[in-house]
């Protein structure tokens, strides 16, 4: 019986989910879903991100939280606009919660749309938001065994991001493992290491970022003529 109900929130989430990357596509914007446990930098990512874009690539900032305003607030300066979406108890964002924030957002004026997902690394990986890619961030102070011990969000990650490097040489971290862990999990996954508040790895982030905006990559969503 678990299983069945299980399956009918999953089979309705994703019926919700296509309806919002037709959305996407039909705008022409990105949708990147950012997912990782609290405190991987997620937000201080996107400022920086977000920043970096302007002046010719605009973005919108969806964040999903338990409570507080606190990290829209914190993206609202660069973004053309950044919603809050308090869960509160929910462990992760739905298409449907995606779906209301999108009926206010000004989607044909971006390039990107940022989902910012609650910070946890096990049920995100299961909800499809209707996101072109998911982005999975893992911290230096996280550990390095955390590929290992939470494989489903590694195996859907269209790209890993290894933050706060600037913390490699004070903390142990077997960066070795973690190629190691991917490579039996999702061999053909890019990683990048980057720091956020020192800037090292933001160009070939950036860069990235922008190859998929140009070739419209994404489950379902060529958006771009290829030039």
């Amino acid at each position: 019986m678990k299983i069945n109900v299980v399956k009918r929130v999953l089979n309705a989430n994703d019926l919700v989910a296509q309806d919002n990357r037709k959305k996407f596509k039909q705008a022409q914007v990105l949708a990147v879903n950012f997912i990782s446990s609290p405190g991987s930098g997620k937000t201080t990512l996107l400022e920086k991100t977000i920043q970096k874009l302007l002046p010719d690539e605009k973005s919108i900032a969806l964040v999903g939280d338990l409570q507080t305003t606190r990290d829209a607030e914190r993206l609202a300066p660069g973004a053309l606009q950044a919603t809050q979406i308090n869960t509160g108890m929910s462990c992760h964002l739905y298409a449907n919660q995606v779906a209301d924030a999108l009926k206010t957002l000004p989607l044909a004026k971006a390039d990107y749309l940022f989902i910012e997902n609650v910070g946890n690394m096990v049920c995100p990986g299961e909800f499809d938001l209707g996101e072109n890619l998911k982005v999975v961030l893992l911290s230096i102070p996280e550990g390095d065994d955390k590929v290992a011990k939470y494989p489903t969000i590694f195996r859907a990650a269209d790209l890993v991001l290894i933050t706060k490097i600037d913390l490699m040489g004070a903390l142990s971290f077997d960066l070795k493992r973690i190629q190691d862990d991917l490579a039996k999990l999702n061999a053909n996954v890019p990683l990048i290491q980057l720091s956020s508040l020192k800037g090292d790895g933001m160009v070939p982030w950036i860069q990235w970022l922008k190859a998929q905006r140009r070739k419209g990559i994404g489950a379902q969503a060529k958006f771009v003529t290829e030039e």
